[in-house]
């Protein structure tokens, strides 16, 4: 059978109490009977150290003397008697005619060897005694039913028996009390979670004190939330600005194409033409390739291939691609103090990627500077390294820098750029990716500065 939550924590809760309380009874009662006995039986030897002074040490006191003392002290109710031995196990004494406490000769020889043996006899507790005086050694046995302890002690059990049962009830009655009280933070959390859509992702769930279990609970459900928001967000902007993005070097080409097919050209027109519908096929491409790789980028770092690399090598592989590229572009490359150990250049990444990412920054750098060029310089920090990209170019307006890592975002000022927005976004998340940060300086007309750190393997 299955039960939720609050049921076991309910039966676990009456388990561990119950337990508890059967553990409890029985030490009560083993202490309660055991002392009952302990007591019990330092009356009966007391009981019988006195009838044997009396007898033996008191010349004044015979056995009929005796009979008598006895017979007004000796209480009826527990059937008390007493015996008593000479040193030729003849019976010297007997408190009552009527009834014999069963003795043989091995047990009188027991009590002279032990000097204190304890028995049970038919419900009755019974002790032996080795008793001495100056001319001979005797042997007194007594017994008796502790009919009152008895009755103390049963009683005592049928207490402990109903109050066993009684506060079993209590606990079941607590326990689901306990368990509802426990879990209402929970179940609130799921009555909050379960009203959040994809409309309105916007809620969070009430984090309580921010310190226990629950308040934890909670907390990772807004950080979860908060993802799942952002990822939305992003698919929503992404797909918007992705499909007018691809919209318009699509609808350019179809354009060109069609007037080209309305009448017969010139093979210099159909040149200029297949020339342009080439340019929008390499923008198109590029498009394509930079969601690609924004895709990549955005996906968990676990299914990403890691290796060593040199971060210098990087820099020197992407520098090389862009100038085969873009003849015009003039990339510096500087340590900004020697690095001996080569372990301090090398980080655990994906070649491609960053690779990608230092194109971006380089391209971003040239493509904005009036003297296409760009300062790269490289230092070790603590476990990190640094790469910083310096140009003199256009530079970013302080209100476009909140919004310069969204993908498709361009500033105002860069709007007659030719770029697709992508390179800044895909760049953010390809460092983040490898556990390092990204941070752009930059100030109008006078150029912009983005420095990389990602920590280094050594």
């Amino acid at each position: 059978m299955k039960y939720n939550i609050r049921a076991r924590l309910t039966l676990q809760f009456t388990y561990i109490v119950t337990i508890i309380l059967i553990l409890f009874s029985f030490i009560i009662y083993y202490f309660s009977a055991d002392y009952r006995e302990y007591e019990f039986y330092s009356r009966l030897k007391q009981k019988a150290i006195n009838t044997a002074k009396l007898l033996i040490e008191v010349k004044e006191v015979d056995y009929n003397l005796m009979k008598i003392i006895d017979k007004n002290t000796i209480n009826a109710i527990n059937n008390e008697k007493v015996l008593i031995y000479n040193y030729k196990n003849l019976l010297i004494y007997n408190s009552s005619d009527n009834d014999l406490i069963a003795t043989s000769k091995a047990l009188l020889e027991k009590i002279r060897l032990l000097k204190d043996v304890r028995y049970h006899e038919g419900g009755k507790e019974v002790i032996g005694l080795l008793y001495m005086d100056k001319s001979d050694q005797y042997v007194v046995i007594s017994s008796a039913l502790d009919s009152y302890g008895i009755k103390k002690l049963n009683n005592l059990k049928w207490i402990i028996f109903i109050g066993f049962f009684i506060s079993i009830g209590l606990t079941v009655y607590t326990g689901r009390i306990y368990a509802n009280r426990a879990l209402k933070p929970m179940s609130d959390v799921v009555k909050q979670v379960d009203k959040i859509t994809i409309s309105n992702l916007d809620m969070r769930v009430n984090e309580g004190n921010g310190t226990d279990e629950i308040a934890q609970l909670a907390l990772t459900f807004n950080k979860m939330l908060e993802r799942l928001e952002s990822a939305f967000e992003m698919q929503r902007s992404f797909v918007s600005n992705a499909s007018h993005e691809l919209r318009t070097p699509l609808t350019s080409i179809t354009g060109q194409i069609e007037v080209s097919l309305m009448k017969a050209r010139t093979q210099e027109e159909y040149e200029k033409i297949l020339e342009s519908v080439l340019e929008d096929i390499k923008n198109l491409n590029a498009l394509s390739n930079g969601l690609l790789d924004l895709a990549k980028a955005s996906s968990d770092i676990s299914a990403i291939a890691l290796h060593p690399l040199r971060i210098d090598e990087i820099l020197w592989k992407a520098r090389d691609e862009l100038i085969e590229e873009k003849k015009n572009y003039n990339i510096s490359i500087k340590f900004s103090e020697p690095i001996e150990d080569e372990k301090e250049l090398t980080v655990l990444g994906n070649d491609h990627l960053l690779k990608t990412a230092v194109i971006n920054l380089m391209d971003n750098a040239c493509k904005f500077s009036s003297d296409k060029s760009v300062e790269v310089e490289l230092s070790i920090e603590g476990k990190f390294i640094v790469a910083a990209f310096a140009d003199r170019g256009i530079g970013i307006d302080e209100e476009d820098m909140e919004n310069i890592f969204h993908p498709f975002f361009r500033a105002n000022n860069a709007k007659n750029i030719f770029g697709n927005g992508l390179g800044l976004s895909l760049t953010d998340k390809i460092i983040k990716l490898h556990q390092g940060t990204i941070k752009i300086e930059s100030q109008l007309e006078q150029g912009t500065r983005v420095t990389v750190m990602i920590p280094c393997l050594s």
